[in-house]
């Protein structure tokens, strides 16, 4: 009696053991899964944590590529103003009526003012034959012959296969003698056009010895354009004259013999002002960006994912003192403040239009020192900066990006070998639990056995 008094205390003990950890009561046995799970709970935990270590380090990785690529763009502004070809060395032409004339200046124009008088035009030459009744009327067999300027004459043949107008226009075009030809139609029928594809006296144009039916006119004379530069006179076969200037291309519109235009070259303070705010705005992105990551409130919040990164608070160091960069004499004009881009609270830039305006105006010449001397300009200092911090494989961040990396291969092989030594864990374990699973479940049958047992010894 006392036997069954003492298995049967037993199995209530395991029962109120088991309630508590998966198993309700002896029959039911135990929550294999659960069991498992408690016992590699600490592995697990590892596991998580150096996950979450990856995590991280793939936002920093995020983070440089996004900074490195800022810094790409902020080094292109540089180098519009760096470049000797680019926007500090474009010039524009002004013109003091530019329908008379009006003028383009490319980067190897000389500054200066340029006085020009348009007597003429030049003109294109153009013929016209007699009227016809239709576009398809019949011409007479024969010939003539074209002559354009100083080229030999050609001569077209009219027979049965191109005996109208269009079919003669055809001919004439294919023959590729210097003239456009085409059928044009007004109130008195239609007629046959020659033109010139060559303007002024090289292009003009001759018509002789015509045997067919039709009748030439000559409608222009090819004449080349007359006009005064600087007191010199000049004679062009185009109304686009280029070479007279220096750099620069005039396009004549009309003449005007008795009043000058006056065409004045400058340096294009434009161009270079929107290089200048151009390289303000790729500098703000990046220096925003990288202010963003130490943003840190006093509890703690905010920042980004690289607010403990000493590289790049070197990354931010090295831009502020780059932007900074100042020379010395250059007229007073010696760094960025000086034409009118000043520094904020935070490290970013702002433009003084009207400051910057006027400085271009008065001292350009002092302005493209300061940006461009290839030595000590701060172009190229800032251009060398920007190497130091963003080249490939050397640079700041590239090396930066470079650790991360190597880290976060390191933590994925830690991981890898956690994650298979917890799987075989996990299948002993899963065995051994399957087992206690059983035996728990068997062991009604077996009390009741012994009972039975017990209660024939009696």
């Amino acid at each position: 009696m006392s036997t069954t008094n003492s298995l049967s205390s037993l199995t209530g003990s395991l029962a109120n053991t088991g309630s508590s950890t998966g198993t309700s009561s002896f029959g039911q046995g135990i929550n294999v899964q659960q069991f498992v799970q408690f016992a590699l709970a600490g592995q697990q935990a590892n596991i998580t944590a150096l996950q979450n270590q990856q995590t991280s380090l793939s936002a920093q990785t995020a983070e440089i590529t996004k900074i490195s690529s800022d810094l790409s763009n902020l080094d292109n502004a540089v180098f519009a103003l760096k470049d000797p070809l680019g926007v500090l060395s474009s010039q524009v032409a002004t013109s003091s009526n530019s329908a008379v004339v009006n003028a383009t200046a490319s980067s190897s124009a000389t500054p200066g003012s340029h006085s020009i008088t348009v007597n003429s035009l030049a003109t294109t030459s153009s013929y016209y034959t007699g009227a016809l009744t239709t576009s398809s009327t019949t011409i007479s067999a024969g010939t003539f012959q074209v002559k354009v300027g100083s080229n030999a004459a050609a001569t077209v043949t009219v027979d049965s296969t191109n005996n109208t107008l269009s079919q003669l226009a055809d001919t004439i075009n294919n023959q590729n003698i210097g003239v456009s030809a085409s059928v044009i139609q007004d109130s008195n029928g239609y007629r046959l056009a020659l033109v010139s594809t060559a303007s002024g006296a090289p292009g003009d144009v001759t018509v002789s010895g015509n045997t067919t039916g039709l009748s030439f006119t000559k409608a222009v004379t090819g004449t080349n354009a007359s006009l005064v530069v600087d007191g010199i006179p000049i004679s062009s076969a185009s109304n686009t004259v280029s070479n007279v200037i220096n750099g620069v291309t005039l396009n004549i519109g009309s003449p005007s013999p008795s009043t000058p235009v006056t065409v004045n070259v400058n340096p294009d303070t434009t161009q270079v002002t929107s290089a200048i705010n151009t390289l303000v705005n790729a500098y703000n992105t990046v220096i925003t960006e990288i202010n963003s990551q130490f943003n840190v409130a006093a509890d703690g919040s905010g920042g980004g994912p690289l607010e403990t990164d000493n590289s790049l608070r070197e990354v931010q160091s090295q831009l502020l003192g780059a932007l900074s960069y100042s020379i010395s004499g250059n007229s007073g004009i010696v760094n960025l403040a000086s034409i009118g881009v000043n520094f904020n609270n935070d490290g970013t830039l702002s433009v003084d239009s009207g400051k910057l305006a006027s400085t271009l105006s008065s001292n350009f010449s002092a302005v493209q020192n300061l940006l461009q001397n290839t030595t000590t300009g701060f172009s190229q200092n800032l251009s060398t900066v920007l190497s130091n911090i963003n080249s490939p494989g050397t640079g700041i961040l590239s090396l930066d990006s470079q650790s991360l990396n190597n880290t976060s291969q390191g933590l994925s092989r830690q991981l890898s070998d956690l994650q298979a030594a917890l799987l075989v864990q996990q299948a002993n374990l899963t065995t051994v639990y399957s087992r206690v699973n059983t035996i728990l479940q068997e062991l009604p049958l077996l009390e009741s056995q012994i009972s039975q047992q017990l209660a024939s010894v009696k």
